[in-house]
C-alpha cells in the first residue's frame, strides 16, 4: 500500500491511515481464549470420567470425581491467567489494584492473582507511520498537498501507556499538525529546494511533545509535495529560464577568461618576435594540413612574410627576373 494519505474520506470521517493498529487487544483475546478452551476441555473429560463411576452420577464415586472437577475450574481461574508470556520485542504494564505496579517482561510474566492485571502490552520496536497536510496554504499563498512519514519507537512503555490514551494516533495527529505548520510557514521554493530543513524542523516540534510520552521520533521524510498544474507550468518556464540564464553566464566567463589568456599570450608575442613568427608559420601549416587549396590570411601577416622572405620568395622572384633580361 502507498504511503500516501488520500486526505477525509467520504461523510466526515477520519484520514485513512494503515498504520494506526491496536496490538495489545487483539493480543490479550487471543491468549485469554486459548486458556479458556483448554479449561473447558478439561472440564467436560472430568465430568464424563465422573459418569463413568460405579454408583453412577448420584453416587459416592461420582460425587467425587465432581468435586475434583470442581477443584479443577477452581485452580484453573484462579492460576492460568496469572501466568502470561511476554515477547521479546514487547513490554506489558500490570497494574495492581487498578495502579501501576512494574512493567514486565519479555518472558514468562507471574501475575498475583485477583489483584495483578496487564493493562498493555506495548510494542518497543521501531514503527513507521505515514501522514499528511491535506491541502495547505504555503507562506507564499501556494496550495499544497504534502505526504510524510515518521520512523517512531517507544522507550518507555510506563509513559506511554499512561501518559495517554492511544500513543499511535497521537503521534499521527502531532506529525500531521507539525507538517501543516512547517508548510504554512515556508516558502514553496524552500520545500523544493532544501527539504531536509524542513523534516528537522517537523522532527523537532513532534518529539517536543512526544517525549513526555516516551516516544521519540528517530527520522522524518517527506515524501511528495503536488502542487496545481497551473503553477506546475509556470514553474516549469521558470526553470528553463533559470537554465538559460546559467547557460549564458558560464559562456561569458568563458569568454572572459579565453580574452585573458589571448591577452597575455599577445604580451608574450609582443616581446618575443621569434615566437611570433613561428606562431604565424604554425598557422600556415595547419591550413596546409587541411588540404585547402586556398587559404585566406591577414595582409599584414603577408607583407610581414614578403619583408622578412620567410619562404625565400623574394630571392626566387629577382632570380626569375634576372633570367629573363638576360635571355
Amino acid at each position: 500500500m502507498s504511503l500516501k494519505q488520500k486526505g477525509f474520506m467520504e461523510g466526515g470521517e477520519k484520514p485513512w491511515r494503515n498504520n494506526m493498529k491496536n496490538h495489545p487487544a487483539p493480543r490479550r483475546l487471543r491468549d485469554f481464549t486459548g486458556m479458556k478452551l483448554l479449561g473447558l476441555i478439561g472440564c467436560i473429560a472430568g465430568i464424563i470420567l465422573g459418569l463413568q463411576g460405579e454408583r453412577g452420577i448420584l453416587g459416592a464415586g461420582g460425587g467425587d470425581a465432581l468435586t475434583g472437577v470442581s477443584a479443577f475450574i477452581a485452580l484453573y481461574i484462579l492460576l492460568v491467567p496469572a501466568v502470561r508470556k511476554i515477547e521479546e520485542w514487547e513490554r506489558a504494564v500490570v497494574l495492581r489494584l487498578g495502579r501501576f505496579h512494574k512493567v514486565k517482561g519479555p518472558g514468562l510474566v507471574f501475575l498475583l492473582p485477583l489483584f495483578d492485571r496487564i493493562s498493555q502490552i506495548i510494542d518497543i520496536r521501531i514503527r513507521v507511520t505515514d501522514f499528511a497536510a491535506q491541502e495547505t496554504l504555503t507562506r507564499d499563498s501556494v496550495t499544497v498537498n504534502v505526504d510524510a512519514f515518521a520512523f517512531w519507537l517507544v522507550w518507555d512503555p510506563q509513559k506511554a501507556a499512561l501518559e495517554v490514551e492511544d500513543y499511535t494516533e497521537a503521534v499521527v495527529l502531532v506529525s500531521q499538525a507539525a507538517l501543516r505548520n512547517a508548510v504554512s510557514s515556508n516558502d514553496l521554493s524552500i520545500f523544493l529546494e532544501r527539504g531536509d530543513l524542513i523534516e528537522k524542523q517537523i522532527q523537532a516540534e513532534v518529539e517536543r511533545q512526544t517525549t513526555e510520552w516516551g516516544i521519540t521520533v528517530q527520522y522524518i521524510e517527506i515524501t511528495d509535495i503536488q502542487i496545481p498544474e497551473a503553477l506546475q507550468d509556470s514553474l516549469s518556464r521558470t526553470a528553463q529560464a533559470e537554465r538559460e540564464k546559467q547557460g549564458r553566464i558560464l559562456l561569458a566567463d568563458a569568454e572572459i577568461q579565453i580574452a585573458r589568456k589571448l591577452e597575455e599570450a599577445a604580451e608574450i608575442y609582443a616581446k618575443n618576435e621569434p615566437a611570433m613568427q613561428l606562431k604565424i608559420l604554425s598557422i600556415l601549416n595547419e591550413g596546409l594540413k587541411a588540404g585547402n587549396s586556398m587559404m585566406l590570411v591577414p595582409t599584414s601577416i603577408t607583407e610581414e612574410l614578403k619583408a622578412n622572405d620567410m619562404f625565400g620568395l623574394e630571392a626566387l622572384t629577382e632570380l626569375r627576373h634576372k633570367k629573363k633580361t638576360e635571355a
